[in-house]
């Protein structure tokens, strides 16, 4: 496992999620991610610490050489039952949130059409969702 230096570059994102704003700082060592911190909500809540959770294997992963592109594939497209439509961009839960940000900064790929969505096409997911759970009540 890579060794963490003493001081290291950071930067932080605000996003969107269906449990409030997401504040994802991601560390840098020769302009590669190194490190992933998620915060949500107040500390010690369960969101917080699926949040934390998703951060600390991010960060495990980096730290251990496993590749990027890897990574953000497990974790785009990830749903649960809070989508968040901000702009044309769809946030699906707190990892495919993470997932997207690495991708969007460090792989410099665009949105794609399956990545865009319509309030409407939302609206009927949320429906789809909401039906299933009933159905297995």
């Amino acid at each position: 496992m890579k060794p963490r230096p003493e001081t290291i570059y950071s930067s932080t994102t605000k996003i969107p999620t269906g449990y409030g704003m997401l504040y994802v700082t991601i560390t840098e060592l020769e302009s590669r991610p190194f490190e992933v911190f998620c915060t949500i909500g107040k500390s010690g809540g369960s969101i917080m610490a699926k949040a934390e959770v998703i951060g600390r294997l991010v960060s495990l992963a980096l730290r251990n050489g496993v590749n990027l592109i890897d990574i953000i594939d497990q974790l785009i497209d990830i749903s649960d039952d809070r989508p968040v439509l901000y702009g044309k961009q769809l946030t699906k839960s707190i990892p495919d949130a993470v997932g997207q940000l690495l991708r969007d900064k460090y792989l410099n790929k665009p949105v794609t059409k399956k990545n865009e969505i319509t309030s409407k096409e939302i609206k009927a997911i949320i429906e789809e969702d909401k039906n299933a759970v009933q159905r297995t009540e």
